[in-house]
């Protein structure tokens, strides 16, 4: 996967892998989620939108499937659970 930084007031990173369709968003506040069955045009869009806050919570936040993988830098509570609008998701390990 690779992982590109991306100027953001809300995320620090997007990362995408072709081969599973995986998201991974890194938010400014060092949280890390992935995404998963996420079509390569959606990442593209995402890369492309003059406003990617907007992009994410209009075509990604509550539409895909996903998991906390990153804690945040501040040493916060670990990851939980978490639910979207498809369903439970896991902890990776």
């Amino acid at each position: 996967m690779k992982i590109t930084p991306i100027e953001s007031s809300t995320l620090a990173s997007v990362g995408y892998d072709e081969s599973s369709d995986l998201l991974q968003v890194e938010f400014r506040s060092r949280a890390v989620y992935r995404y998963f069955a996420v079509p390569a045009a959606v990442h593209e869009a995402l890369l492309a939108a003059t406003s990617k806050g907007s992009y994410f919570n209009q075509a990604i936040r509550g539409q895909y499937r996903f998991v906390r993988v990153g804690r945040p830098a501040d040493g916060g509570p670990a990851p939980v659970p978490s639910t979207s609008l498809r369903g439970a998701t896991w902890l990776a390990r």
